[in-house]
C-alpha cells in the first residue's frame, strides 16, 4: 500500500508509492509542495519490502518492541534522524511483535537493533542503543 502524506496547505491525503518516499512532490488537490518524508514509517512486512527494494536512498531500520526500555530511549533518536536526513535517507521502525517474520529474516536476537539497507540490500546491522550521530554516520556512509 502507497503511504499518505497529509498537505499542509489544504489537507488532503495524497498517496506516495515507495520510490517516492523520499522526493518532495506536489499535492494533487492544491498544487502545493509535500515535503520528502522527515518521520519514521511504521511498517508491515509488505510495505518494509517494497520500501526497502524501491527506495531510491538508504534506508534505516529500526527493529524494537513496545516492552523494550532501550528501544524507548532509542525511539527520540530515530526520529531526529528521519527529521535530519529527510530528502536524503528514510526511516522505517518495525514492531518485532506485530512483524517477527521480518525480524526473522534478518536474524535479530536483541533489541533495539538497526539495519541499513541501500539498493535493497542489507549493508550493515547492529543490535544494541546508540545515538543519532552514529545512526547518521551509517546513513552517509551508505549513500
Amino acid at each position: 500500500m502507497d503511504q499518505l502524506r497529509k498537505c499542509s496547505q489544504c489537507g488532503a491525503d495524497n498517496r506516495i508509492p515507495a520510490r517516492h518516499l523520499a522526493h518532495a512532490g506536489k499535492c494533487g488537490k492544491c498544487k502545493a509542495e509535500l515535503p520528502p518524508t522527515s518521520e519514521p514509517i511504521d511498517v508491515d512486512a509488505s510495505d518494509f519490502d517494497r520500501i526497502v527494494n524501491e527506495s531510491t536512498v538508504p534506508v534505516l531500520v529500526d527493529f524494537w518492541a513496545e516492552w523494550c526500555a532501550p528501544c524507548k530511549m532509542a525511539a527520540p533518536e530515530v526520529k531526529h534522524v528521519a527529521n535530519d536526513l529527510a530528502g536524503r535517507a528514510l526511516v522505517l521502525k518495525v514492531d518485532t511483535e506485530r512483524a517477527p517474520q521480518i525480524a526473522e529474516r534478518y536474524n535479530v536476537r536483541g533489541i533495539p537493533n538497526f539495519a541499513v539497507f541501500r539498493g535493497g540490500k542489507l549493508v550493515f546491522q547492529q543490535a544494541g542503543l546508540v545515538n543519532r550521530d552514529v545512526m547518521r554516520k551509517w546513513l552517509k556512509r551508505a549513500a
